[in-house]
C-alpha cells in the first residue's frame, strides 16, 4: 500500500472515530465526560496532519500522526481503567468520598459536580467501553501511521 493510502486510512480512521463520538453525543444523547473530550483532540490533530501530509507530501508529518494516535490511545486506555475502577481518574469527573463533609460542603460538592462522570460506562460492546475501543482502535491507527512514516512515496 502506498504512503498516501496509509495516511488516508489513518486520518480517515480518526475522522470515523470522531464522527462516531459525535453520533453518540448528538444522535444518541450521550453527553461526553471530560476524558471523552480529551480523547477527541488528538483525533482532530490526526485528521489535520493527514490533510497536510497529503497536500504537501512532507515526510515528517506521519510521525506526528502516529504521536497523535498514541496520545488518544493512551487517554482512551487510561479512561477505560478509570471506568473499570483500576485507578482513580480526575477528581473533577469521578465520584469521591463524602465522609466528614458538612451538609453545606456536601451541597457545594453536589452543585459543583459535572453532569457526566468519567468513572461510569455509558455504553459497551463485548464488555469493552467506548473509551476502551478508542484506545484499541487508536493503537491500530498508530501502527498505520508508523507504516506510512517508514514507507517511501
Amino acid at each position: 500500500m502506498t504512503r498516501n493510502r496509509l495516511v488516508l486510512l489513518a486520518a480517515g480512521g480518526s475522522a470515523a472515530l470522531l464522527l462516531a463520538a459525535w453520533g453518540f453525543q448528538y444522535l444518541g444523547g450521550m453527553a461526553p465526560c471530560k476524558l471523552c473530550i480529551w480523547q477527541r483532540y488528538p483525533h482532530g490533530a490526526a485528521v489535520l496532519i493527514g490533510a497536510v501530509t497529503l497536500a504537501t507530501g512532507w515526510r515528517i508529518l506521519p510521525w506526528a500522526g502516529a504521536l497523535a494516535a498514541l496520545t488518544t490511545a493512551g487517554i482512551g486506555l487510561y479512561h477505560a481503567g478509570v471506568e473499570q475502577g483500576w485507578w482513580e481518574g480526575p477528581t473533577t469527573c469521578t465520584s469521591g468520598p463524602i465522609g466528614g463533609l458538612s451538609a453545606e460542603q456536601l451541597m457545594a460538592q453536589i452543585m459543583e459536580a459535572p453532569l457526566v462522570r468519567c468513572d461510569e460506562i455509558p455504553w459497551d460492546l463485548f464488555g469493552i467501553s467506548m473509551a476502551g475501543w478508542n484506545g484499541l482502535v487508536s493503537l491500530g491507527l498508530a501502527l498505520v501511521w508508523l507504516l506510512a512514516a517508514t514507507r517511501r512515496a
